[in-house]
């Protein structure tokens, strides 16, 4: 990633809060609906399966698979310079499913079903966020 870069920073909201205070402490918090037990990502105040409001923050573990990718050969803006990038969704073990980005991942290794892992990254002296890294 470029160091020149500058990226807009995410928006905290009072439902997300708990995940980006986690991420600042370098841990992935998902959402856990205890009516239900199915874990929740992207941050709500109900469970998308059951609507039950009975939501609890829990920690990953940041393990997963590659769900689907696709490299990033043209980008505009603060991304331009970092052409060719590698975007994947990732399914976490907890059975949810985040966009992210992969780095340091030599693309003839990059493949759907690719075990991952979190990595959390400062991007030109901003406050961390969660990437992935290929697992050997």
């Amino acid at each position: 990633m470029s160091e020149e870069a500058t990226y807009a920073l995410p928006q905290s909201d009072p439902e997300s809060a708990p995940y980006w205070e986690g991420i600042q402490q370098g841990e992935l918090r998902l959402q856990l609906c205890t009516a239900c037990q199915r874990h929740i990502f992207y941050p709500r105040s109900l469970c998308p399966h059951c609507h039950s409001d009975r939501l609890a923050w829990v920690s990953a573990s940041g393990r997963g698979t590659i769900y689907s990718y696709t490299i990033v050969h043209r980008a505009f803006g603060p991304f331009a310079a970092e052409a060719p990038f590698i975007i994947a969704i990732v399914e976490l073990e907890e059975g949810v499913r985040l966009m992210t980005r992969l780095i340091d991942a030599p693309r003839e290794r990059v493949r759907i079903g690719a075990a991952v892992q979190v990595s959390f990254e400062q991007v030109s002296g901003r406050p961390p966020l969660p990437f992935f890294r290929l697992l050997e």
